[in-house]
């Protein structure tokens, strides 16, 4: 899958209910890819003991129960699923769109992005939009996705105080990271816009509207979509 992949999974307890499965110590795309392809087969394949798995950028962590298995028991039992992993194991990816409206109050810090990176307002848009973002992993709070992929055009600073509320669906910058905030919670990323959609919600049957593997593709819309569509995801 990658040249960034160790030879072998590498193993840590971690307490005494979670071992830690490490593939590779980079973020890289063949290494997430691995670690998704893992995950899957434990899930379909659950070794004694284990009662969920969680995946991150290069690990995952197999959370047990120290009743019914030990940790040596569940490495053996993971290091033979992981023997030859390839993509066949995860489910094809979406591309998943994301309207933004950007600047303004839904993005009172793309100017500050612009002046940093000695570009435009315009070409902030231009670049957040142009490609899309892989999401490597969701955590932090429900919904919320870390995505690579950022143009290092784009790349800047955090605030230096972070904000004590962000809004849901705020679209933010912190170094070379793009994300969305999902609920409102405090944060210290760069607002450049803010979508109308709401990413996660517990009442659908799929609360999340992605996942990791998928990628997201911004979309820039004017406040009048905005609000429409705002209105149809709240009516």
């Amino acid at each position: 899958m990658s040249g960034a992949l160790y030879d072998e999974p590498r193993f840590q307890v971690s307490g005494d209910r979670v071992l830690l499965v490490a593939l590779g110590d980079t973020i890289d795309l063949g290494v997430n890819e691995a670690v998704r392809a893992l995950t899957e087969r434990l899930r379909r394949d659950p070794p004694k003991g284990m009662e969920v798995v969680l995946p991150a950028y290069r690990s995952l962590a197999v959370v047990y129960d120290p009743l019914a298995t030990r940790p040596a028991a569940l490495e053996s039992a993971v290091r033979r699923r992981a023997r030859h992993l390839d993509g066949s194991d995860i489910p094809p990816p979406r591309t998943v769109e994301i309207p933004v409206c950007y600047g303004d109050d839904f993005g009172p810090d793309i100017g500050f992005v612009a002046e940093h990176n000695r570009i435009e307002v315009p070409d902030v848009i231009a670049i957040h939009t142009a490609n899309p973002y892989h999401i490597y992993t969701i955590g932090f709070a429900p919904g919320f996705c870390y995505l690579g992929g950022l143009d290092p055009r784009l790349h800047t600073p955090r605030l230096e105080t972070p904000r004590t509320t962000v809004p849901a669906g705020a679209v933010g910058i912190a170094e070379a990271q793009t994300g969305i905030y999902p609920l409102q919670s405090p944060g210290g990323w760069r607002l450049i816009g803010r979508t109308p959609l709401k990413l996660f919600d517990a009442r659908r049957k799929n609360p999340f509207l992605y996942q990791a593997g998928d990628s997201l593709q911004f979309v820039a819309i004017s406040v009048e979509t905005y609000r429409q569509l705002h209105e149809k995801e709240n009516g």
